[in-house]
């Protein structure tokens, strides 16, 4: 685990996430296809009881827009467009009105034309495990990598929710947070899984002030995410 942790270190401290389309990566070229702590109520009551509230809404956005089977660009919703990876195995969605940037450290990004923070990305770097239980019991293992990793000392961590779902064998954790620092403040969905020999990580992200407008539409993006498997 400690080693594991290392590594995701590594890559995260480099950093100070008709409509119909799919953008495929097929061998490196680019191709269109058609703290977190359980304390600290006083300053964040307030929007943890939000956020719990609008909790409830979120599945069943998520749920009737994505159905899980392994056709993953079957069924693209209206306003998304889909990116294919088969060289890395995996795929999600994005908005559609988003464009690709490079994100250090990151194999694939996605943001706003006009607002930098809200971006997708996904990254992923070897591991020994295999399937992302082995990472332990998800609550202990989902705050560690909060607290731990992407947190920076200035930052107050908070986490609001806690998901596992398993599609085609293989299981997702996906969790939402806040990133406080002095001025601003960041909101995210993360969902990791582990698989071919990689730990993945989607995080999508968006200002905090923004958060209670995109949250549905992001919660789309961090469970669409699906890992494949590659073929020699």
């Amino acid at each position: 685990m400690a080693s594991l942790q290392n590594l995701i270190c590594s890559v995260s401290k480099q950093l100070v996430a008709p409509n119909f389309a799919v953008t495929a990566k097929l061998n490196g070229a680019s191709h269109s296809v058609v703290p977190a702590s359980s304390s600290g109520a006083s300053s964040h009551e307030k929007n943890v009881t939000k956020r719990q509230l609008a909790l409830l809404g979120a599945g069943a956005l998520a749920t009737g827009l994505l159905k899980t089977s392994s056709a993953f660009a079957e069924e693209v919703p209206k306003n998304y467009k889909s990116y294919v990876d088969a060289k890395d195995g995996y795929s999600y969605l994005y908005p559609a009105e988003w464009r690709d940037f490079d994100f250090l450290g990151h194999d694939s990004a996605f943001k706003d034309r006009n607002l930098a923070l809200q971006c997708v990305r996904v990254g992923f770097i070897p591991t020994d495990k295999t399937d992302i239980r082995d990472l332990g019991p998800m609550d202990e293992a989902i705050f560690n990598l909060v607290n731990n990793v992407y947190a920076a000392p200035n930052q107050k961590p908070s986490i609001y929710d806690m998901q596992e779902r398993t599609v085609d064998g293989k299981n997702y954790w996906t969790f939402e947070y806040d990133l406080e620092a002095p001025g601003y403040g960041v909101s995210a969905f993360a969902t990791v899984a582990i698989g071919n020999g990689r730990y993945y990580t989607l995080i999508v992200t968006a200002n905090e002030r923004r958060w209670s407008r995109l949250r549905n539409r992001l919660k789309v993006v961090a469970d669409s995410f699906k890992i494949s498997d590659l073929t020699a």
